[in-house]
Formats: C-alpha cells, sequence, structure tokens
C-alpha cells in the first residue's frame, strides 16, 4: 500500500520544541510532502535497534535515552528524528555521511558545543530544516550549508554567534534564538549577510542593550522582548519596510530612548508591543497601519491629540496600567479612530469617563479607575459597545444617571461589579445576557429595573446585602431567559420564591439559610446545580421531596452547614451529588459554570 507520508513525518517530528513566538509561527512545522512505502514494521537491516523506519527515508529514533549517536544508518535517509534522548555529541564521521539529509532533529539532548565538531553540519548540502533547542551549546555552529531553510538554537547557553551560521543562506526563512545568554558584543555586525529571505527572527530572553544592527530588510516578524534594551535610534528599522510584528515588550526603554522616527518607516507594521517599558508618553509618529498597539505597564500619562489619531487602521489600543488622568487625555484624542474597537485603559488615574470615544467601540475595559460619576452623555456616541467594563471604581447608584446606557443597544455583557452600588441601575439595555454587579452594596431588588432585560442568561449580585424580603414579588419572572443567578454571600434567610423556569444554575452559598421549603423549586424544573454551601441548614429542614421532581439536578452542594444533609441520591443526582456533600467545607471560588467570567 502506498499513502502520502505527510502524517508520518509530523508524528517523527511531533516533538520539535514549539517555543513562546514560534507556536504562532506557521513556517515552524514546515515538513514537505513525502512519498515511499509505509508498512507495518519496516524490517531492513539499515534501522537501528529500537528505533522506527516506516519509510525509506525515515528514521525515528525519538526518545529512546541513546547515549550515542546511531549506527547503520542509511546514506539515503531524509529526516532524521534524534529529539529527547541523551546525546552529548555527535561524530562528524557518522553524520556527515547522511549527504540527502533535510530535516534533523536534536531537540532535548544534552549536546555541547564541544560535542558539535566544527564543520558538522556543513556537508549536510540538503538540510533545510535543524531543530536544536533545548540542549547545552554555549556556542552556535559556525557553518551551516546554504539549503538550511529554518534553524532552531532555543533554550540554550549560547553567548555568540558566528558571520557563516546564517550568512550567506539564500533560502533561510525562519531563526529562533530565545531564551539563550546573546548580547550584543556576541552577534556580528554582518550575521545575515547574503540572506535575503529571512522573514521569522526570534532573539526574545536573551541579554541585548539594544537593537542588532543590519537585520534583514525581508523580517516581517520581529521579537525583541524580555531582553535590556534601552534605546532605538532614528534610523533602527528604516530598512525593514516588510516587517509586520515588532515585540519590544519587557525592556528598558524610556521616551528619551526612543527616538520620535523610530517608527515612522514601517509602512507595513501591524502589531506593536511596547508594553513593560518605561515610556512616559506615547511614541510619536507611528506608522497608519498598525492594528495592534500595545503600551500597557508603562508610566504614560498623557495621550495628545495626535499621539495614535493618525494610525487610521488600529483595531486595538492598550492602555492599562500606566498614569492616565482625565486632564492628560485630550478631547479629541480618539475621535478620528474610525476602526478602533478595543479600548483597554483600566488600572489608571481617571476620574470619569473619557470624551469623544471612537464610535465603533466594541469593547471598553475602564475598569480600577476613580470614575466617581456616569453622565447622561458618557455613552451617547458608543452605539457599537458589546462589552463595558466599569468594575473597582468609585460608583454611586445616585451618580449613574438612569438615561446613562439608553443608546447601548448592542450591549451584551455588563461589569458594574466592586462599586458603591446600592440598586440595580435603572435604564439597562433589553440586549444584555451578562450582567456583574458583586461586591456592591445592594440592599434590594425591584422587577421594574429587570423587566427589560428579556435576553439575560447571567446575573451576579454575590457580596451584596439582598435579603428575601427586600425582592419585590415578579421581580425573577421579568428575566425569563435567566440561566445562572448568584446570590452567594448575601443575607437570604430562605429560598427566593418564583425564581424563573429558565434557570439551571443557583448559587447561595454563604447565606443564613435554615431551611428549604418542599416547593422551594416548584418554579425551576430545568435546575442543575444548587449551591447551597455554607448556611444554617440541618438534615431536618432539607426535605427530600424539594429536589424530588427536578429531573434535570447534576450537583447539590450542601458542604459547611450545620449539620451533614444527607440527600437521597436516586437516578436524578449523578455521583457527583454525594461527593460534593461529603467534601470538607471550602471557601467558595466565583465561577460561572456556563463560561469562563471575565476579570
Amino acid at each position: 500500500m502506498r499513502l502520502p507520508c505527510t502524517l508520518l513525518v509530523l508524528c517523527l517530528l511531533k516533538t520539535a520544541f514549539v517555543h513562546e513566538a514560534a507556536g504562532q509561527d506557521e513556517d515552524f512545522f514546515p515538513f514537505p510532502y513525502i512519498r515511499g512505502s509505509l508498512t507495518s514494521n519496516w524490517n531492513v537491516t539499515w534501522c537501528p535497534r529500537d528505533c522506527t523506519c516506516p519509510s525509506e527515508v525515515i528514521v525515528d529514533c525519538s526518545g529512546l535515552d541513546l547515549y550515542s549517536f546511531p549506527k547503520n544508518l542509511s546514506v539515503g535517509i531524509q529526516h532524521l528524528a534524534l529529539q529527547n534522548n541523551r546525546l552529548e555529541g555527535i561524530p562528524y564521521e557518522k553524520l556527515s555521511r547522511l549527504v540527502q539529509l533535510k530535516t534533523l532533529n536534536l531537540h532535548n539532548n544534552r549536546l555541547t558545543s564541544k560535542g558539535l565538531p566544527h564543520g558538522v553540519f556543513e556537508s549536510l548540502e540538503n538540510l533545510q530544516y535543524l531543530y536544536l533547542a533545548d540542549n547545552k551549546l554555549t556556542q552556535a555552529p559556525r557553518l551551516l550549508p546554504p539549503s538550511i531553510e529554518i534553524v532552531d538554537f532555543a533554550a540554550n547557553y549560547l553567548s555568540r554567534i558566528y558571520p557563516f551560521t546564517f550568512g550567506h543562506k539564500p533560502y533561510l526563512r525562519s531563526v529562533y534564538l530565545h531564551h539563550n545568554n546573546l548580547m550584543n558584543a556576541g552577534l556580528p555586525d554582518d550575521m545575515f549577510a547574503g540572506s535575503t529571505v529571512v522573514t521569522t527572527l526570534v532573539l526574545s530572553n536573551n541579554k541585548l542593550t539594544h537593537v542588532p544592527s543590519d537585520l534583514p530588510a525581508s523580517l516581517t516578524r520581529l521579537h525583541l522582548q524580555n531582553n535590556r534594551i534601552s534605546r532605538i535610534h532614528k534610523a533602527m528599522f528604516w530598512t525593514q519596510l516588510s516587517l509586520r510584528e515588532l515585540y519590544l515588550q519587557n525592556n528598558k526603554l524610556s521616551s528619551e530612548g526612543v527616538d520620535k522616527q523610530a517608527f515612522s518607516k514601517l509602512q507595513s507594521l501591524e502589531y506593536l508591543d511596547l508594553s513593560n517599558n518605561n515610556l512616559t508618553e506615547i511614541p510619536a509618529r507611528l506608522p497608519p497601519n498598525i492594528v495592534v498597539l500595545h503600551l500597557g505597564k508603562n508610566k504614560i500619562s498623557s495621550v495628545q491629540e495626535d499621539s495614535v489619531s493618525r494610525v487610521h487602521s488600529l483595531e486595538f489600543l492598550l492602555l492599562q496600567n500606566n498614569q492616565l488622568t482625565n486632564r492628560g487625555i485630550h478631547r479629541k484624542a480618539f475621535e478620528n479612530m474610525k476602526r478602533l474597537h478595543t479600548l483597554h485603559i483600566f488600572n489608571n488615574r481617571l476620574e470619569w469617563v473619557p470624551s469623544s470615544l471612537p464610535h465603533r467601540l466594541k469593547s471598553l475595559m475602564i475598569l480600577h479607575n476613580h470614575i466617581t460619576e456616569i453622565s447622561l452623555y458618557d455613552f451617547a456616541d458608543t452605539y457599537y459597545l458589546t462589552e463595558l467594563n466599569l468594575s473597582y471604581n468609585k460608583l454611586f447608584s445616585s451618580k449613574i444617571h438612569r438615561l446613562a446606557f439608553r443608546k447601548l443597544g448592542r450591549l451584551e455583557n455588563l461589569d458594574i461589579s466592586g462599586n458603591f452600588l446600592t440598586l440595580i441601575p435603572a435604564g439597562l439595555p433589553g440586549s444584555l445576557e451578562v450582567l456583574r454587579l458583586q461586591n456592591n452594596q445592594i440592599n434590594s431588588l425591584s422587577s421594574e429595573v429587570l423587566s427589560n432585560l428579556t435576553l439575560l442568561k447571567e446575573l451576579y449580585l454575590t457580596h451584596n446585602r439582598i435579603k428575601v424580603g427586600s425582592i419585590a414579588p415578579g421581580t425573577w419572572q421579568e428575566v425569563h431567559s435567566l440561566r445562572l443567578l448568584d446570590l452567594g454571600d448575601n443575607d437570604l434567610s430562605y429560598i427566593p420564591p418564583d425564581l424563573p423556569e429558565s434557570l439551571e444554575y443557583l448559587y447561595l452559598h454563604n447565606n443564613r439559610i435554615a431551611m428549604i421549603a418542599a416547593e422551594a423549586f416548584y418554579s425551576t424544573p430545568n435546575i442543575k446545580v444548587i449551591f447551597l454551601r455554607s448556611n444554617r441548614l440541618r438534615e431536618a429542614g432539607v426535605p427530600d421531596v424539594a429536589f424530588s421532581d427536578l429531573k434535570y439536578l447534576q450537583l447539590v452542594d450542601t458542604t459547611g452547614n450545620l449539620e451533614y444533609i444527607n440527600i437521597l441520591e436516586d437516578s436524578k443526582l449523578d455521583n457527583s451529588t454525594e461527593q460534593v456533600q461529603r467534601a470538607p467545607a471550602a471557601g467558595y471560588q466565583e465561577t460561572s459554570l456556563l463560561q469562563n467570567p471575565r476579570t
């Protein structure tokens, strides 16, 4: 039987190291299509002992704890997998004879630079893919064959690269050097001389103090994060006209150290990450085609009128964890940004919602600021918002205008948790699906504020001051799509009546419920999970009949009450119910069973 061997090659090289940057690289597994014979057991004399040879061109000796290079290898093999062994060296005479070799995977061995003889790879004139990641190399091989296309030397101890390691390689496309000990002095000025098609260079997690010089003009992706870079001079990137992604986060860049022209020539740039540096202002003259601009975790205190407005293609602007104040944000700073749909501006020093928010904005993360009020006009022009997070500010119910959200007809997720609200805000849009109000001071619920929320699926009210008597009759019947209701950590003395029929997940932990009425769940026939942990229940106050008609019930948590509660297990309850009941009392961790809540 003859089959394409693509799957075999992928299996053969299945443990090729996928690193932080390479995980996004479409070239990391670029192995060619090979056609050859496939048998269940290719039993031939040239296949080394314990290795697998599924075809005449593939030898898989991975994960065998080999201490020495395998013997009896055919000179005609093209793909050799030796990853996950204990090799400390490779004899020149054994490897140099494999002149047809295209792929050599030596990832995760114990290879040292002394264990690789001078020119050990040079004779492999057909070698295209070389994986030496996760070894003990201190110096890169001096010579690689001109045929090489992808090289991975990541996670070693490299401190030096030679001119002909990567130089004069007309087919070289991707180079991975992250997690090494490289300093600028260990990089030759002409490191890529004659290599004109390199598109990916990963130098992250090294000890570079400045951007290497004479980088290939063909680069589309450059990773320099987690280094010690403090300056970018004027002409540093002037020849990288094809660069699309530039990663400079976690360095030592200051606004004084970044020339105003540093990024101006990068007309193809789409992704720029400058987060976690020491910038005090947004770099000047950013190219207009950037789609994602990450400036979080700096010391930026202002956004001027033209700081980002000229970046016409910008869709994601991330400014979290800075020192922004409202006075530092120009009133027209975001006015002309027609494509911006995601703005993260949390963990700053804002006292009110910035003016002139982009009309097309869909996601606004403005949590952890000092906002004290929401006015009538704050969201008057943001018609497309679907996600709004105002949590952990200083909002009071009296400071939220009753019509503040009137224009947000597409809003699906609203988070106002961690404020000082005593009431659910009025005028919430009917499009809401998730509403988070936990960690406030809400002490009453009325049907009026929920009457419009016919699409609401999840309502979080944990850590408030709600009593059963403060819930107006008919409140829950207004939210007839509600699937999850979290009323944990309140002041409830019994199960709230008339819960919506749609309810599937009910959290009532850490209240003071002392008994459960027989009809407590009559209105919720679809319920699946009930959390009653850490209340005041005794077994006598929990009748079996209360749960007998709940045919979808999967879990009841009654741990941490005054007595062990024995809810009879039958066909309606799976084994998880009894396991939860017998588990020791523990602190409840708030989690949505429908989806992971955004934090």
